[in-house]
């Protein structure tokens, strides 16, 4: 299941906001026409890969479309808003039952992901110390025994 596809250098994935323009021939005529939506899925691979975007239309009627990757009468494609990091599923059919502000909480999640990321980039931990980046208290205590047997040596030596 792919959670990201590329089309002409614009990289997108499930939960993104996005706007497709495509060429419409009427008759003639060639006219560029937008779709605006959310993507909840993408199947198939390489030449056979599609996705489908879902928007709500006049009077609360969703609309969906399914756009085969590699068609020529996609123009671009752009990104609105990103929403992939807020996604735990590769499929998000559970959106059709869902209201624009229940929808909102996927884009709500992926931002708080994206400032916990900057603010706390991870460290590694090292043995023999708590997450803390401290050592314990039992091996604070020992090592502050043996210092103190260590100078009681050392006087009783200097006293003889």
């Amino acid at each position: 299941m792919a959670l990201t596809t590329t089309h002409k250098g614009v990289t997108f994935g499930v939960g993104d906001q996005i706007k497709v323009i495509q060429n419409i021939r009427e008759g003639e005529k060639i006219r560029l026409q937008a779709f605006d939506g959310i993507v909840i899925k993408i199947k198939g691979r390489e030449e056979n890969q599609s996705f489908t975007v879902r928007r709500i239309g006049v009077q609360q009627i969703g609309i969906e479309r399914i756009f085969p990757t590699l068609t020529p009468t996609i123009e671009r494609i752009e990104v609105v808003k990103k929403g992939t990091r807020g996604t735990r599923r590769a499929k998000l059919y559970y959106i059709r039952d869902k209201s624009k502000k229940e929808i909102e909480r996927i884009y709500t999640r992926a931002k708080r992901k994206e400032e916990t990321k900057k603010k706390n980039p991870k460290k590694s931990s090292k043995s023999g110390t708590s997450r803390s980046g401290s050592a314990s208290k039992s091996t604070k205590r020992t090592s502050v025994k043996k210092t103190i047997k260590k100078a009681s040596t050392k006087k009783s030596t200097v006293k003889k």
